[in-house]
């Protein structure tokens, strides 16, 4: 089998998809704009080959690319790079070179905010109301409907990139002055509490692993307030959210594919449809998928794409919990003291925050996995208690 991997040094930790693809003796291919020697020797020696092209942005650089593997190797089997900002490109690859997955025709339905709301209402899940936007005007008549706030953010984006809560006419006004010309999409403000459903699903679009997570605050606010994060996994899902999440990954027909399917839950406990992300969750999660449930969620993932299985068998053991901490505040205990004290058995790995997603998910982290959920917020209030 030859794969195409996009970006395969980062994050830095997804060197662990190729190898596990190299391991069942697949072919892989790395394309990425970064020189050879600057590559971790884990990354260099989870490739077959490595092609360098001067910008990932340029789509005939990477056209080249994987016209040279097709010349050496054969067929392409797999283009992926589970990153979100690459979709549309792998998408592109995939159409021109007439390899499984995500073409052309649907990469739309997998990236635009605004068709995602027509895949939760097939699912028969609420949404909240919105209208794609290309002016001030526009938004304005949207607001004159459902009255503030609003959320604006670009109909094709990632992460909580130009996304601002609106509360009144003055920072509508400033978020079109200061924001580039896009599509927006303005939303309704829904207040509740952020939870997941993320997993991965087979070529028959059975969510053969899948879990839980929730989190302290949203992206957006996170962006605008620079508060810590923390999220972390439930043992048990409560059955709406069950029932909610596998409705979703049948109505956007998810296959061969990790999946990050994100709802509201509201003050009165109804679930409402936010984002579906046909990847894995941010950060280290797929970590977390490991530590939380004792199982290789990477080896899993390259059974599927290579022999057409999901072999594990897993339980949620434990509550895994993301924790960051932000360079700009004090803090109470510090790191030698949380380690001293939760250590051994508590967290399973910490370190520095790569700069790019530091102001999101902190400068510093910790992972821990617990049994007891009041064991796990006690160290989350101890690691994340201000001086």
């Amino acid at each position: 089998m030859n794969c195409i991997f996009l970006s395969p040094h980062f994050p830095p930790h997804y060197f662990h998809f190729c190898k596990s693809l190299r391991n069942l003796g697949a072919n892989v291919l790395g394309i990425a704009d970064t020189q050879y020697e600057q590559l971790s020797q884990d990354v260099k020696s989870s490739l077959t080959e490595y092609y360098r092209v001067e910008s990932m942005e340029d789509y005939d650089q990477l056209l080249r690319a994987a016209g040279f593997f097709t010349h050496k190797y054969g067929k392409i089997d797999r283009i992926d790079s589970l990153n979100e900002h690459w979709m549309e490109r792998e998408a592109r690859l995939r159409t021109d070179f007439n390899v499984y997955g995500i073409t052309l025709d649907r990469i739309d339905q997998a990236k635009l905010k605004s068709r995602m709301k027509n895949g939760f209402r097939e699912a028969g899940i609420e949404v909240a109301r919105g209208r794609v936007v290309d002016s001030l005007d526009d938004a304005q008549r949207f607001i004159d409907e459902v009255g503030y706030p609003v959320v604006l953010k670009p109909d094709c984006g990632v992460g909580a990139a130009h996304t601002l809560k609106i509360v009144d006419r003055e920072s509508l006004v400033r978020f079109f002055n200061e924001n580039p010309r896009l599509s927006y999409i303005a939303e309704e403000f829904v207040e509740g509490e952020i939870c997941t459903f993320d997993g991965l699903a087979d070529r028959e679009g059975k969510a053969v692993f899948y879990t839980s997570h929730v989190y302290n605050k949203g992206v957006m606010e996170l962006a605008v307030d620079g508060d810590h994060v923390y999220y972390y996994s439930q043992r048990a899902l409560p059955p709406d959210l069950k029932d909610a999440g596998m409705r979703t990954v049948k109505a956007f027909d998810i296959r061969e594919r990790f999946f990050h399917i994100e709802f509201f839950r509201t003050p009165s406990n109804e679930l409402v449809g936010l984002e579906v992300n046909m990847r894995p969750p941010g950060g280290f999660t797929t970590d977390m998928f490991n530590y939380a449930c004792d199982i290789d969620i990477y080896q899993e993932w390259a059974n599927m794409v290579v022999k057409g299985e999901f072999k594990a068998e897993y339980t949620r053991k434990y509550h895994c919990c993301y924790i960051g901490r932000k360079a700009s505040k004090s803090y109470l205990n510090s790191h030698e003291e949380i380690m001293s004290k939760y250590g051994t058995p508590f967290i399973v790995k910490e370190g520095a925050m790569p700069d790019l997603f530091a102001s999101l998910m902190g400068n510093k982290y910790y992972i821990i996995r617990v049994e007891e959920f009041d064991r796990m917020k006690e160290i989350v209030e101890s690691i994340l208690k201000t001086a």
